[in-house]
């Protein structure tokens, strides 16, 4: 049976050029910043909490040393480690923040952990909706004004929760959302999974990092973009206005009681590359390489990159279907080559960079544009996505259910949801519990399922589970 021991060393061994997480995009990175033979033993630092290997939720010695660093690398009040990604850091905010029973304000197009966060912690929330790209079928950013409208509209919320950026890279005015959010006595979270590394791209050209912005509280996935491994991130508290024994209680009550060292290692080794020589080069490179590409953008015929004043540039954003191609058809035809697009979206491919992207990489995605527009036909597995991809559903909202039961799609127009729906990645739900299923967005699912996405919320019997 072909499994995980089949697969992963096979993959590697093809020499993918990836432009998906993880950040550092292989051993290649880490031979070169000089941890080359460090990681290649992780196993034989696969242990426990003996003595002198400090305690995650009692740290008193190495594991201070690395929070440390994240502390003197973000300029924050305290930095947390966190081995269960972002998602731990960013329900234990709200959690720490919003008293059961409260109110709290989230993006609409926030990551499921947060609506996981609402449900744990029996909370009422009100929504914020993003600006909608029409042309290209995709969230945008906050806007100042709609934070305004919501903290208005719920003066008593307890919190603000929003991510910047977002999947796409559009980031939102974390410095003006954070002084009204003050202003109206509310905390601000950011869920900064996507931009980790913001604060080390302050040329003026990058968008202002969330730390610098104001945040209260900010959560970076380091093993998106930075060096760190899959699964690590930090939690960073930059204001007074974090209660921190009661974030600590909820961190240790939420995380694995048995954190992995390899895991918090390459934290460790994150942090040594961002605070070294090799590692701010290592980030300016990245940096020449991304403005490379998108100097070069007028070289392959019938493409589009996404552009916006608040984008995150290591995101590219690629649409080519001025050649004919829908994403789907584009990925397809990267993937032929060796190339792994993070995600697509209608007419859009989204290629993540980080910060082991090189030069040598930007130029094999460029080339290989280069080859499918001058190859690329009218076949209908490539033909041009109609733009009738949605990202989001403005639903009925009515009292979550109690009781539910399983249905299949087709018969759950009208019904109310009672779990999520949420097409992985992004990892958005379009749909919440409590909120009433449309034809169009059950349409819409059942289209993404008959692709062969992923749907969490929609069973292998194509059922979804809703009130009664």
């Amino acid at each position: 049976m072909y499994s995980l021991i089949d697969f992963l060393p096979e993959h590697a061994g093809s020499r993918p050029v990836s432009f998906h997480m993880p950040g550092h995009k292989g051993a290649d990175f880490f031979r070169r910043m000089g941890y080359g033979k460090l990681m290649g033993n992780l196993v034989d630092m696969d242990i426990t909490e003996i003595p002198g290997a400090d305690n995650l939720f009692q740290n008193e010695d190495v594991i201070l040393e690395v929070m440390e660093k994240y502390k003197k690398l973000y300029l924050s009040r305290r930095s947390y480690l966190l081995v269960n990604g972002s998602s731990v850091g960013l329900i234990a905010a709200i959690l720490t923040t919003a008293p059961r029973g409260s109110r709290v304000l989230i993006a609409r197009n926030s990551h499921k952990s947060i609506y996981n966060a609402v449900y744990l912690g029996g909370l009422e929330a009100g929504y914020l909706y993003p600006e909608i790209l029409e042309e290209e079928g995709i969230t945008g950013e906050i806007t100042p004004d709609e934070v305004r409208r919501a903290l208005k509209e719920d003066p008593d919320t307890a919190c603000v929760v929003l991510p910047s950026p977002n999947y796409y890279g559009i980031c939102s005015d974390i410095p003006a959302i954070s002084r009204i959010c003050h202003e109206a006595g509310a905390v601000l979270i950011v869920d900064q999974a996507h931009g980790a590394h913001l604060k080390f791209m302050d040329d003026g050209t990058y968008p202002v990092s969330a730390e610098e912005g104001g945040a209260d509280m900010v959560i970076n996935s380091t093993h998106k973009t930075l060096a760190s491994l899959t699964q690590t991130a930090i939690l960073n508290v930059m204001t007074d206005r974090a209660d921190l024994p009661a974030l600590e209680n909820w961190l240790q009550i939420l995380e694995s009681s048995s954190p992995s060292y390899p895991l918090m290692l390459s934290l460790d080794v994150n942090a040594e590359i961002l605070m070294s020589r090799n590692g701010r080069k290592a980030t300016e490179d990245w940096r020449d390489a991304v403005e490379g590409f998108y100097a070069r953008v007028h070289e392959v015929p019938g493409l589009r990159v996404l552009r916006h004043p608040y984008l995150d540039r290591t995101k590219i954003n690629l649409d080519m279907s001025g050649a004919g191609l829908s994403g789907s058809g584009l990925e397809a035809e990267l993937n032929q080559r060796n190339i792994w697009p993070e995600l697509v979206t209608g007419n859009i491919v989204m290629c993540m960079t980080g910060i082991g992207t090189t030069e040598s990489h930007i130029e094999r995605l460029l080339e290989a544009l280069k080859d499918i527009a001058a190859s690329s036909g009218d076949s209908p597995q490539n033909s041009r996505s109609p733009q009738s991809v949605k990202t989001m559903f403005r639903l009925e909202r009515k009292n979550t259910p109690v009781k539910y039961c399983s249905r299949p799609v087709k018969e759950c127009a009208g019904l109310v949801s009672a779990g999520l729906i949420v097409p992985y990645p992004p990892g958005i739900p379009l749909a919440c519990p409590g909120e009433v299923l449309t034809e169009e967005l059950l349409t819409y699912v059942a289209g993404l399922r008959a692709r062969g996405e992923k749907v969490i919320g929609i069973d292998e019997d194509m059922k979804i589970r809703v009130g009664i």
